[in-house]
């Protein structure tokens, strides 16, 4: 992971959950998919996926990194972004969830909506 390039951490259940294509139906291959989607960004961004429940074997790729939530993944999401900040990181959080987002706008974190990423969910 790069000190330079600011940090995009993707909430991976509300993001596939933004897309209606059936993705309860496979929650884990939802979540590679959108791991995969990401890839394209690492050249802008360091890349972190959290994903939690049954997506949480989604395993990282080369530049993707994939962390499995040990409990709750807003709170998950907000340890990762309040450390990443605390080094002096850009952080940049993609969710829709608006408990999230105050949460990540009271320390400091920038934050996205779903529409933001290049994953369209099939």
């Amino acid at each position: 992971m790069s000190d330079v390039l600011p940090v995009l951490v993707v909430d991976a259940a509300n993001v596939v959950g933004s897309r209606p294509d059936g993705w309860w139906r496979d929650r884990h291959g939802a979540a590679q998919r959108l791991r995969d989607a990401l890839e394209p960004l690492a050249d802008d961004h360091d890349v972190i996926l959290v994903v939690e429940g049954q997506a949480s074997r989604v395993a990282s790729i080369d530049r993707v990194e994939v962390i499995a939530a040990p409990r709750s993944g807003d709170d998950e999401i907000v340890r990762i972004a309040a450390a990443l900040g605390a080094r002096g990181r850009h952080v940049i959080v993609v969710t829709a969830d608006r408990e999230l987002r105050e949460r990540l706008t009271a320390i400091g974190s920038e934050v996205a909506g779903p529409r933001t990423l290049p994953y369209t969910g099939k």
